[in-house]
């Protein structure tokens, strides 16, 4: 039975390299944050995106939104090409900052110390023009931090005078004031105290009931991503390895990697924990500037063959909805 959801964003063979100098003069080299991710995700849900860290989660996010130019590829939001290497697309972003926005990860980094929190809040209404006058303006901003927790008197303050929840609040309502559609979480609670992430995980969760957002949302916490997610993807040295529905993701791993990042989730239950077997890898991750040829995992995977390292897999899906990129995997999946 097909899936009839709308997909509001559609990615093909992704990639993002950054130019760094060589050791030799006018020499080049890139570093391959990206490279050749392929993914899709409905409106209205939740898709989650876990690795280690260094593996391109962030980089992949800013990338689908532009803040990064991709090197190569193809995005596609609500059936628009926004950015295709092929066709020379290249769609000037102003009108589509409205439907896509971004939470940074580090809330004290992503605001100005020297602005007011209406300042921070009010500057895309100003951007965009979607206030016709002061009051109303002030109106928004108001609305705006009720929100997400805050209170109208927080307008007139700075950054530095909240906390690391609270200002990250902030980031969520500037996120918050053009209406989008499609949000980009990157690791939003990785830098909060515990007994807050429960609360901004909530708070989001609340947030897309109620305005029918869409999230991409980067962790590296398979817990949190698991509560919070429809689906979730697993990345590794820039790579997309598997993708499923949340729980059978994370009940039914066919990926060796995914395999090893559940094995590392702590468990509640200690007879439980004492008898699963917990899956070790061994050596380094690889430098995303040399990456190894064939599958980037084979250097780290304890099954691995000549095929892998010479031959890099197809992510291709293997049950219904179900992808992964691994030569190992029983062979008849269906390629994306």
């Amino acid at each position: 039975m097909s899936d009839e959801r709308k997909k509001l964003v559609e990615v093909e063979s992704l990639r993002k390299y950054f130019t760094v100098k060589g050791n030799k003069l006018f020499e080049k080299k890139y570093v391959q944050a990206v490279e050749s991710v392929s993914l899709f995700i409905y409106q209205g849900e939740t898709l989650g995106l876990v690795g280690e860290s260094g593996c391109g989660k962030t980089t992949l996010g800013r990338t689908i939104i532009r803040l990064y130019e991709p090197t190569s590829g193809r995005i596609v939001y609500d059936g628009t090409p926004i950015f295709d290497s092929e066709q020379k697309i290249r769609l000037n972003m102003l009108k589509y900052r409205r439907k896509m926005q971004i939470i940074f990860q580090d809330p004290s980094a992503s605001l100005d110390p020297r602005m007011t929190v209406g300042e921070i809040v009010g500057e895309a209404l100003d951007i965009h023009h979607l206030t016709q006058n002061k009051n109303e303006r002030r109106d928004r901003i108001c609305s705006l931090l009720s929100e997400v927790g805050l209170n109208t008197e927080h307008a007139n303050r700075f950054p530095h005078e909240f906390s690391g929840g609270q200002q990250q609040r902030i980031g969520i309502a500037r996120a918050l004031a053009v209406d989008p559609e499609f949000i980009v979480c990157d690791e939003p609670i990785s830098a909060l105290d515990v007994s807050i992430q429960s609360q901004i995980v909530n708070m989001l969760e609340d947030l897309q009931r109620e305005k029918g957002l869409t999230y991409l949302f980067i962790a590296h916490d398979v817990s949190v991503v698991r509560h919070i997610s429809d689906r979730i993807g697993v990345m590794y040295l820039g790579s997309l390895v598997e993708l499923a529905e949340s729980y059978e993701l994370c009940n039914h791993p066919i990926h060796p990697y995914t395999q090893t990042l559940l094995s590392a989730v702590p468990l509640p239950d200690p007879e439980k924990s004492r008898a699963r077997q917990r899956i070790l890898l061994e050596g380094d991750i690889p430098s995303p500037m040399n990456p190894p040829s064939g599958c980037r995992f084979h250097t780290r995977c304890p099954y691995a063959t000549e095929r892998c390292k010479a031959e890099t897999p197809v992510f291709r899906e293997y049950s219904p909805g179900h992808y992964a990129a691994c030569h190992l995997l029983e062979q008849g999946g269906s390629d994306r």
